[in-house]
């Protein structure tokens, strides 16, 4: 695949990951994303420290994704994302803040990210910005909408000017991750409202980590990260037709996994649907699919890159320049680096 590497963000002995869960956002030339940095610490699995402090940050980028300078915009405070996180409406913790409403989500320098404490039953909270991420309001309250816990990822769909539809993962009935869902505002963030599940809750394993597209038709489109029983991780999809109402279940994007990672979804200026995922299996590696039938059919695997040193990798977010490249932003370890996790993007033309 041609295409070339940079590295968004990579500091000796820290550990930069996950940019799937917070988000990424494109004003021509200028790109915005968020991530999650802490200490590097060997040991099995992630080999971040959580027992240091983790912090929600952001890298800006002025010419398309070439360069990248790293941002800090949240008080350290209201963000530290481990497991232990108190509860939102906890004595004392200052991130109790209920949203007073009035949003507008079509502002031309709009962003919105979450974030949430525990994997499985939260609590979430987000943050808006009309500076384009230079500065952001909250964090607020995310409520849990009638779900055993919301564990909150960034991935929304505006609507109007105070409208908008939000998709999320609730922790299932045994309190274990997890099963998605969409909700919607249309009061600009004062409510939301439990619109739908999509697809029935998995028995032995978890479905979780929507990434939307709406077609120009109206059809909106979700990949999934799925593990839903012990047999296979895959990607899979579903359809509405009816605004996020009900959902259709489609062919596997991506039918076989040996161990699951989440999609990242966008439409293409020429129309077509463009995913990008990584492999945790060797060759650790970032892919990509194509779709020029509104996600009905998809293309064979496109290689973006194969030097993955290990498994731990992947959460990728997608913007697309006006020229035509896409920017696919992920986290990553390679032997040529040293043994940290950074955060890396491949320019590429699909």
């Amino acid at each position: 695949m041609e295409g070339h590497h940079v590295k968004v963000y990579y500091e000796a002995g820290r550990y930069g990951g996950w940019p799937a869960n917070h988000g990424i956002w494109s004003w021509g030339d200028e790109i915005l994303v968020g991530f999650q940095v802490g200490y590097h610490r060997e040991q099995a699995g992630h080999t971040i420290d959580w027992t240091r402090p983790i912090r929600k940050v952001f890298a800006r980028s002025m010419d398309g994704g070439e360069s990248w300078t790293l941002e800090d915009s949240l008080p350290a405070a209201l963000d530290n994302l481990q497991d232990h996180l108190p509860p939102l409406d906890a004595p004392g913790f200052s991130g109790a803040l209920a949203c007073p409403g009035g949003i507008d989500f079509t502002h031309p320098s709009f962003a919105m990210t979450f974030s949430h404490a525990s994997f499985h039953v939260g609590p979430s909270r987000f943050w808006v910005s009309y500076d384009r991420g230079r500065k952001w309001n909250g964090p607020f309250r995310l409520p849990d909408m009638g779900t055993r816990g919301v564990a909150a990822r960034t991935d929304y769909l505006v609507e109007g000017h105070h409208a908008c539809l939000l998709f999320l993962t609730a922790a299932k009935a045994d309190l274990r991750e997890g099963r998605p869902f969409c909700a919607r505002t249309t009061d600009g963030g004062f409510t939301w409202q439990f619109v739908s599940w999509i697809g029935p809750e998995p028995q032995e394993g978890f479905v979780i980590m929507p990434a939307s597209v709406r077609l120009p038709g109206g059809d909106i489109v979700v990949h999934l990260r799925a593990q839903p029983d012990r047999t296979r991780a895959r990607i899979m999809a579903y359809r509405s037709r009816d605004s996020g109402q009900t959902w259709q279940q489609e062919p596997d994007p991506v039918p076989h996994l040996a161990t699951s990672n989440p999609p990242a979804l966008i439409k293409l200026n020429d129309g077509r649907l463009c995913l990008t995922y990584g492999v945790r299996q060797a060759p650790f590696r970032m892919c990509a699919r194509l779709s020029a039938d509104e996600g009905r059919t998809w293309s064979k695997e496109l290689v973006l890159r194969d030097d993955g040193a290990t498994r731990d990798m992947g959460y990728a977010r997608n913007v697309q320049r006006s020229d035509g490249a896409v920017v696919s932003v992920y986290y990553f370890n390679d032997l040529a680096t040293g043994p940290e996790r950074y955060i890396a993007a491949t320019l590429w033309r699909p």
